[in-house]
């Protein structure tokens, strides 16, 4: 694939996954009668069978020639373990702050994320910005320490999720496996732990699946809010450079702080704005940057 097509795909895909990632507070507030860690452990096994059928479906994925490649490589496994770990406990510290109306602050850690993003890209990869892109960086932060200065103390849930995520972008960068079957060896090192506590569950007479209807309903539906985004975000991590990858995933965040102000009817003070607006800008000129790059002359 020509670098061109490549960078096309990575955009459209990375864009997919911020998109639903942006939408997921919905899905989340329609199910917050179930206890945070019922619900990831959901999201864990629905996806390990939607990931299975979409190994057996999609020839290009590698199928189980893929998997007996990953199993051979032991250092490739750690690697999936370790991102296997992160995104759980990503996932696990979103949705309780949801069910707990702290959703302001998660999308703080999800603002944060893309200059986590850009910082790993300069240290680990080597990735330089032109001085226009080196504005645009500067703003965002400048947004989100206003958000961070305003809160008056360490916001510790938008900061673990900003490490957990950005983290987790750096190493599925430099992973040697495809979206789907990393993915899938991600959430089946999870399953057994996600199947042992829903047993539990299930044995004490607490669990919500099967109780309560909504509940029964949506909870199979996770895996499209985990897998999917998941996937398109890797295959964006594989074609994209860490800093635009970083930019265009302020989207998400942006998507949830309207949902938490037009839809959860959360204040929207000045102060809110004034980070919303600098966020904005810095976007207005990474964009303007790389569209006048692009249209410039090989």
């Amino acid at each position: 694939m020509d670098t061109d097509a490549a960078r096309r795909q990575g955009v459209l895909a990375a864009l997919g996954a911020f998109v639903i990632w942006g939408l997921a507070p919905l899905y989340f507030r329609a199910v917050d009668s179930v206890p945070p860690f019922e619900i990831v452990a959901h999201r864990i096994l629905w996806s390990v069978a939607l990931l299975a059928a979409l190994l057996a479906l999609l020839p290009r994925s590698g199928g189980l020639a893929g998997l007996q490649a990953i199993r051979r490589q032991p250092r490739l496994l750690g690697l999936l373990a370790l991102t296997s770990l992160l995104t759980s406990s990503n996932w696990l510290l979103f949705v309780w702050a949801i069910n707990a109306h702290r959703l302001v602050e998660a999308i703080l850690g999800y603002f944060m994320t893309p200059l986590v993003n850009i910082l790993f890209g300069r240290l680990f990869l080597r990735e330089r910005m032109r001085p226009a892109q080196q504005l645009a960086v500067a703003l965002a932060c400048a947004g989100v320490a206003w958000q961070i200065w305003q809160l008056g103390r360490a916001p510790w849930i938008a900061l673990f999720l900003a490490a957990t995520f950005g983290t987790y972008g750096l190493l599925r960068k430099r992973a040697p496996v495809d979206a789907i079957g990393g993915l899938f060896v991600e959430t089946v090192i999870a399953a057994p732990v996600a199947a042992a506590y829903l047993g539990w569950l299930a044995a004490q007479g607490l669990l919500a699946w099967g109780g309560e209807r909504q509940a029964t309903l949506l909870l199979p539906f996770s895996c499209v809010i985990t897998a999917v985004p998941l996937m398109l975000f890797a295959i964006g991590a594989r074609r994209l450079p860490l800093s635009t990858l970083g930019f265009l995933q302020y989207l998400a965040p942006t998507l949830g702080f309207l949902i938490a102000v037009f839809v959860f009817r959360e204040p929207l003070d000045s102060d809110r704005l004034v980070s919303f607006v600098l966020i904005w800008i810095a976007l207005a000129i990474y964009s303007a940057d790389m569209m006048r790059r692009t249209r410039s002359p090989a």
